[in-house]
């Protein structure tokens, strides 16, 4: 399974900078709100995005 979050979801669920982490960006890299993210079910897990 693949999920799907934009930048401004990750922001609000307060999951920001570990997505960052996950995906080996730069907090200081410009991102568009709309922009998005594809998380394994491990890693939306990991963020507590999901439960199993």
């Amino acid at each position: 399974m693949k999920i799907m979050i934009s930048a401004s979801e990750a922001m609000e669920k307060g999951v920001w900078k570990e997505l960052l982490r996950l995906f080996g960006r730069d907090e200081e890299e410009e991102f568009w709100p709309q922009e998005e993210f594809i998380l394994t079910e491990q890693q939306a897990l990991l963020l507590n995005l999901i439960k199993k």
